[in-house]
């Protein structure tokens, strides 16, 4: 059974910076994409940024709207995966999810992945 729990949300100002880890418990396979959403009130969840290792290499990708001020990194040997948000922006406000997949298709869809943590709250005052 994958278990997915997020932490590291809470309020900050704008400019600032969160650091938000996805704890992961029963990933089996060799190969796996984790991916990070939100989900702003009133509006559909969002990609947002993804991870997805092999034995041979470590891929990441961004949504344009991060590019450049958002990071993902896995930690192996905690099977943690954290999205270093900086240079925050109110527009960034939303329910954060984390995401894992072992499929290989729409990685940027919410349809690609089929397990999802319960999400965190982050809140970028101005």
């Amino acid at each position: 059974q994958v278990q997915l729990v997020e932490s590291g949300g809470g309020l900050v100002q704008e400019g600032g910076s969160l650091r938000l880890s996805c704890a992961a418990s029963g990933l089996t396979n060799r190969r796996y994409t984790m991916g990070w959403f939100r989900q702003a009130p009133g509006k559909e969840r969002e990609f947002v940024a993804r991870i997805s290792w092999s034995w041979s290499s470590t891929i990441t990708y961004y949504a344009d709207s991060v590019k450049g001020r958002f990071a993902v990194s896995r930690d192996s040997a905690k099977s943690t995966v954290n999205l270093q948000m900086n240079n925050l922006k109110p527009e960034d406000t939303a329910v954060y999810y984390c995401a894992a997949t072992s499929r290989s298709g729409n990685l940027n869809t919410n349809d690609g992945y089929n397990y999802w943590g319960q999400g965190t709250q982050v809140t970028v005052s101005s």
